[in-house]
């Protein structure tokens, strides 16, 4: 059992990120210490002030390792790195990078002393982790008004449940949306996707889900249709239905600016949009051109965002996906026509190298400028907040306006929702894909180091887009990303405007593509409950081996293999051109190698270190001692799936018992003991 102490610094903003009520405690924070002082800083130049410090400190000791801080870069041991809670849309998602698209300031500190501490603040936060001074933790908000929770537990797991208590249950999906989605920026017409869904077919290559992206609205505009583009779109939805394909839309959070469009005036009209100083709807500029952003964070206001998704709802649309809710802005008003003043005069100039430089970052930075989130405002609860002191909130805002609006819309029904912004609480309301990534070999090892981290904060319904979204991927690379992505909640192929065409069927090895999301299919029993159970009973779907195995040295250091539910261990090779890779097994382990879910070999290994092959065209993971492994054969849908007869992998010496949870997929009735089957295997 773990143990959660509440404590306040000045006067915090509510963010709704906690579900239980805690006691504000009185005295000194445990483990850290406040620092407030005056030091020396030099700005590279030989210059020298007094700046004031004032900032949580850490000491660490020397085998200490920290855990957390959900959807970030680099390691699942975050020590030796200075991350920064600061939503930002940006698809480099480099070594040097501090923030991501959301922000999650939960991590334990695991070592002579195991701790979990959270930071329920909405503004930029600045966690050194053993950066500037690699034995301190300095923790560093830009005002301090914040709650400090502090959790104290036996173990990591522990602490961890006590948190996923503390924040609320994580949203639980449709069952179809554990199925394969294909998307792309690009697909335009009804045509376009009627093409993808042939050649899916055709090649019978399973597939339950394609996404639309900005292409289907009418001129970028939030819940409206191209009627040009896709004409009867109800009917159309229908037609997918048929083929068993649910389309799934995005939405943006900029609202365009357009006289006519009943979103827009009515948002003016009931003041819902967020304000300028003067009280004015700020302007800032995203996919359309000139918009207003919903001001989410006022509950009227989401309450009526929420309340939109009814017209695409009504057409027969079952799932969404929220976008740019950072919020992203390619620019503001007023910081456009100030960089066009600028750049006027320094035309027909003969810059050097410094001016060349100043023109450059003239116009890089007008996209997502502070100066931008400093000049508008919330209404939150009748208090006008400026925005850069909860910018971390919007994005949860928006999703948590879809997930409230489908609970009034839809009370008997799931709907798929996730997010490409959020923070810690959003988790209850949808779920997150991992942003606009790469096809970069380094992002899909970074999609296996987030998924335990995301776990530790909630967000179970989460994914990286396959094959990487921005760049050209290569068959090799969707292929092995593939065989991470069999084990993602969300498993989704998605690609940017320009890039290669990397739809399954594109590729001279369909059947290897066909066989590896068979094995999705095929494994969905046990992926199914092991997210049902992780969600009810406030558990990770993804662990390091660390957390299972606390004694055993080697297994602290790896980074790159992850246990998925109770069951099951993988390893996913993730180097180009790689036959294979090293593997360490912390207990005996029963190899299971699936060229298909009809050609399954298997293997008895001791403990120890191994070399396992793992050929393009195959699916490689290990059985724990006295697990069970329910898996059926592959449908061309997850429907299809489920009519086939249940079957058993395991490795069982003795006896073991596995809790399989079946439901319809789509009704609320999650604790239903009649939900959960027990499996018994007993050694012949």
């Amino acid at each position: 059992m773990s143990k959660i102490r509440r404590f306040s610094i000045g006067n915090p903003i509510n963010t709704e990120a906690v579900v239980q009520k805690v006691p504000i405690e009185k005295g000194e924070l445990p483990y850290f210490e406040r620092i407030q002082q005056m030091e020396l800083k030099s700005d590279g130049d030989a210059q020298e002030t007094m700046v004031q410090r004032d900032e949580l400190w850490y000491r660490m000791g020397q085998e200490d390792r920290i855990y957390g801080l959900g959807e970030n870069v680099r390691g699942i041991n975050k020590r030796g790195w200075i991350y920064e809670s600061n939503c930002s849309d940006d698809p480099n998602h480099t070594e040097e990078k501090r923030s991501l698209y959301g922000a999650h300031n939960f991590f334990v500190v695991n070592g002579a002393q195991t701790f979990g501490m959270f930071i329920d603040y909405p503004g930029k936060l600045v966690l050194d982790m053993g950066y500037e001074r690699m034995d301190e933790i300095r923790i560093m908000p830009q005002d301090w008004n914040l709650d400090l929770y502090i959790l104290e537990g036996d173990t990591v797991l522990d602490i961890v449940k006590g948190f996923r208590k503390l924040i609320g249950r994580s949203y639980i999906p449709p069952k179809w949306a554990f199925g394969f989605g294909q998307s792309r920026w690009g697909y335009q017409t009804k045509e376009d996707i009627r093409t993808v869904v042939r050649g899916y077919r055709k090649n019978q290559i399973p597939l339950d889900m394609v996404y639309l992206d900005i292409d289907y609205m009418e001129e970028f505009k939030d819940f409206t249709v191209n009627q040009q583009r896709f004409p009867d779109f109800p009917a159309f939805v229908e037609e997918m239905k048929r083929e068993h394909i649910h389309l799934v839309p995005i939405i943006d959070a900029g609202v365009k600016i357009e006289e006519g469009y009943d979103v827009y005036e009515e948002g003016v009209k009931e003041g819902y949009f967020c304000k300028d100083q003067s009280g004015k709807e700020f302007v800032g500029a995203v996919w359309p051109g000139k918009v207003h952003f919903p001001d989410v964070l006022n509950r009227e206001a989401r309450k009526w965002f929420g309340r939109n998704y009814k017209s695409l709802l009504d057409q027969g649309i079952e799932g969404f996906w929220n976008d740019m809710n950072e919020p992203a802005i390619f620019y503001s008003e007023q910081n456009l026509e100030g960089v066009v003043k600028k750049l006027k005069s320094m035309k027909c100039q003969n810059m050097d190298m410094w001016e060349i430089f100043e023109f450059r970052d003239q116009v890089n930075e007008l996209a997502n400028n502070p100066e931008d989130y400093q000049s508008f405002y919330h209404n939150m609860e009748g208090k006008s907040i400026r925005h850069d002191k909860v910018h971390n909130l919007y994005g949860f805002g928006m999703t948590r306006a879809a997930g409230e609006a489908f609970e009034e819309l839809e009370p008997d029904k799931r709907i798929l929702i996730f997010s490409r912004s959020s923070y810690i609480g959003m988790h209850r309301y949808g779920g997150i894909w991992m942003g606009d990534n790469k096809s970069w070999w380094s992002h899909l090892l970074l999609n296996l180091k987030m998924l335990p981290s995301l776990n530790m904060c909630g967000f179970l319904y989460t994914g990286a887009d396959l094959g990487g979204f921005g760049a050209d991927t290569t068959e090799d690379l969707l292929l092995r990303w593939m065989a991470l992505g069999i084990f993602t909640p969300l498993m989704r192929n998605h690609a940017a405007l320009g890039t290669r065409e990397q739809e399954c069927y594109q590729f001279t090895r369909k059947e290897a593509f066909r066989n590896l999301i068979g094995v999705r299919y095929g494994l969905t029993p046990y992926l199914y409950s092991e997210y049902m159970k992780a969600a009810l009973r406030d558990e990770m779907m993804f662990l390091p081996l660390a957390f299972v195995y606390p004694e055993d040295e080697y297994a602290k250091d790896v980074e790159d293999q992850l246990l998925v539910g109770e069951s099951i261990m993988i390893a996913p090779v993730y180097t180009q051109n790689a036959r294979g890779r090293y593997v360490y097994l912390p207990e005996p382990m029963k190899l299971v190698r699936l060229a298909s879910m009809e050609q399954i070999q298997t293997e008895v290994l001791e403990q120890g270190h191994y070399y396992i092959e793992t050929p393009l065209e195959e699916v490689v993971f290990f059985i724990r001692p006295e697990k069970i492994v329910p898996y059926t054969q592959p449908g061309q849908y997850l429907e299809e799936t489920e009519e086939k007869e249940l079957k058993l992998l395991h490795f069982v010496t003795k006896s073991a018992e596995y809790e399989l949870y079946q439901d319809d997929g789509y009704s609320k009735d999650y604790e239903n003991p009649a939900h959960v089957k027990k499996l018994h295997v007993k050694a012949e």
